[in-house]
């Protein structure tokens, strides 16, 4: 996998996460246990630091930057769907970030929301915990989300992460 020190910031990636050999993560970059980061997908820690707690997975295509002032964090047991987007957001646990979704500058997605495919959570905007944000710009309808409603996802991809590691092979 391409993992790149940028001056004096090196990836910091637990030993029980699972990095596809495809995806890249460079610089400023924390990764937590049994996270999974997928193929193609990149993060990439240049302007400021990237955290990404315990057991979320980093889909297919997805890109988290950063900007100088904001951390960009996601919390533990977090899904970031394929195609989606992140820039000095904060999600937090258990939240599910939809396919092709953004969450722009200083946004925050409360515990256990769910941003729907392809919307676009604005700058500085704050979904509340257990809501779901659709449609471009985002909009909110504040407690609809059931508690521990990504959790299954969070599991299938947690386990999958350990398989990939000892069973995934390059054929070509």
């Amino acid at each position: 996998m391409p993992v790149y020190a940028l001056g004096e910031f090196e990836p910091q990636i637990d030993s029980s996460a699972y990095v596809h050999p495809e995806a890249v993560i460079i610089g400023n970059v924390v990764i937590g246990a049994e996270s999974s980061v997928w193929p193609h997908a990149v993060i990439r820690g240049d302007d400021g630091k990237i955290a990404i707690g315990a057991r979320s997975s980093v889909q297919d295509n997805a890109v988290i930057h950063c900007i100088p002032q904001v951390i960009t964090t996601v919390g533990d047991d977090v899904t970031l769907g394929h195609l989606c987007h992140l820039e000095g957001c904060r999600i937090e646990d258990e939240a599910l970030v939809g396919v092709g979704a953004v969450v722009l500058h200083n946004a925050v997605v409360g515990r256990g929301s769910i941003v729907g495919a392809n919307a676009v959570v604005r700058n500085g905007q704050e979904i509340p915990p257990l809501s779901m944000a659709l449609g471009v710009p985002a909009q909110v309808r504040e407690g609809v989300v059931a508690e521990g409603a990504n959790m299954l996802n969070t599991l299938s991809y947690t386990a999958r992460g350990p398989n990939y590691l000892k069973n995934l092979r390059r054929i070509d």
